[in-house]
């Protein structure tokens, strides 16, 4: 099976790349901690991932970006194999918190651009004749 990701990666390109790889990734983590999964959980993963990462799958797409070498691949594996599951227990707890720190920002980003053009407006506005 692995031999044959790889020759089907090689010709891969953008998202479709990224999707081999983190099914790769998948079955490594899978491994990793001792669990099976049916064709359907894990392909639900995959849309998951799919799902979250759509913005970059998109732009990878529209850059033509080639498939990652497999030196990086097998430094990803390697990576999962040496998480202990201390660490692991971190990333699970992290998620949701990463999610909700991006809404967090998303809201302090869009509250300083209507500040911002609030400022611009303001440093704009002609004050020659007593202003408006």
């Amino acid at each position: 099976m692995f031999v044959l990701t790889l020759c089907r990666m090689t010709n891969l390109r953008g998202r479709e790349a990224l999707l081999t790889a983190f099914d790769r990734l998948f079955d490594r983590a899978a491994s990793k901690l001792n669990f099976t999964c049916s064709a359907e959980d894990r392909e639900e993963a995959r849309r998951s991932f799919s799902e979250r990462f759509e913005q970059a799958l998109e732009l990878v797409d529209r850059a033509d970006v080639p498939a990652m070498p497999e030196a990086m691949l097998a430094h990803m594996e390697t990576a999962v194999d040496e998480l202990s599951p201390a660490v692991i227990a971190g990333h699970l707890a992290a998620v949701p918190l990463a999610i909700h720190l991006q809404e967090v920002s998303r809201h302090i980003v869009v509250r300083a651009a209507k500040q911002k053009v609030l400022e611009h407006f303001v440093s704009r506005a002609d004050d020659t004749y007593g202003g408006n």
